[in-house]
């Protein structure tokens, strides 16, 4: 995915490539070995630990290897839909998923991009979905690569024919359909949950074809962090949920200001 974003970007990046990459993979070192010392139970473990117990689901009912795979699947990815909501509908969740929205431009590194602590509450939301929904081992590992393939290639700053796009987001999120949803615009933001299968913000109305300034025009971020020293630098990254006030991106929050009439909005 890098080797396309030099060759066909989308857009044109809008801060120094360098230090943002060192900070966002930075924060993934960071991420992976908290994750490995606090919680050693990866969600591999636990469904093989469901699958000697028989929890969950799945393992209530008969059904073919190749359909229950399919199932565990399509129910892992609705899951990972709603913990994305769940992280923009709490103020709380949301401090720390704003992280991950703050960064100000849109490329393959921005998919590795959240916050220790939310890395942490997802492997234990992720490790309860296993246990209730009961998937093979085989299903999670499938799964998985397919999770963290498909989130590096629609966070990622590629593009292609607009024909192409169109046929390929009925089937999986697009670059183009998942950057409406890094927009500063509060509506857009909340929007395009979905990380891997598209039908879901279909299915239940949150789903926005494309932003409104268009996607070589749109802004990338939340209007109040617009400094690379604010949102770029991995010290900053990980102090960033208890210093910013963002709570009006959650869903169910203030009206943004960009939705208001002109007439209603304060200074800035």
């Amino acid at each position: 995915m890098s080797l396309w974003e030099l060759l066909a970007p989308r857009r044109n990046l809008s801060v120094r490539k360098g230090p943002r990459w060192a900070s966002n993979l930075g924060l993934v070192v960071v991420n992976t070995i908290c994750a490995r010392v606090l919680i050693p139970l990866t969600a591999l473990s636990a469904a093989i630990a469901a699958e000697s117990r028989h929890w969950g689901v799945l393992h209530q009912v008969d059904l073919p290897n190749w359909m229950e795979i399919l199932l565990a699947v399509i129910t892992l990815d609705f899951a990972i839909y709603l913990q994305h909501v769940m992280f923009h509908a709490v103020p709380m969740f949301w401090r720390l998923h704003m992280v991950h929205h703050a960064d100000l431009d849109f490329d393959v590194t921005t998919g590795l991009r959240f916050h220790t602590l939310e890395i942490l509450l997802s492997a234990l939301i992720k490790l309860a979905a296993v246990v209730v929904i009961g998937p093979a081992p085989i299903a999670v590992v499938i799964f998985e690569v397919v999770l963290n393939a498909t989130s590096m290639f629609n966070h990622s700053n590629v593009r292609m024919p607009g024909k192409l796009d169109g046929v390929l987001r009925w089937l999986v999120v697009t670059p183009d359909m998942h950057r409406v949803h890094h927009s500063v615009i509060r509506r857009e933001t909340n929007s395009n949950f979905g990380f891997n299968l598209p039908w879901w913000d279909r299915l239940l109305g949150t789903y926005r074809a494309q932003p409104t300034e268009g996607h070589t025009a749109m802004t990338i971020g939340l209007t109040s962090l617009r400094e690379e020293s604010q949102v770029d630098r991995l010290p900053r990254m990980l102090i960033l949920p208890f210093l910013a006030s963002q709570q009006r991106y959650a869903i169910g929050g203030e009206r943004d200001q960009d939705e208001m009439p002109q007439s209603a909005r304060t200074p800035v």
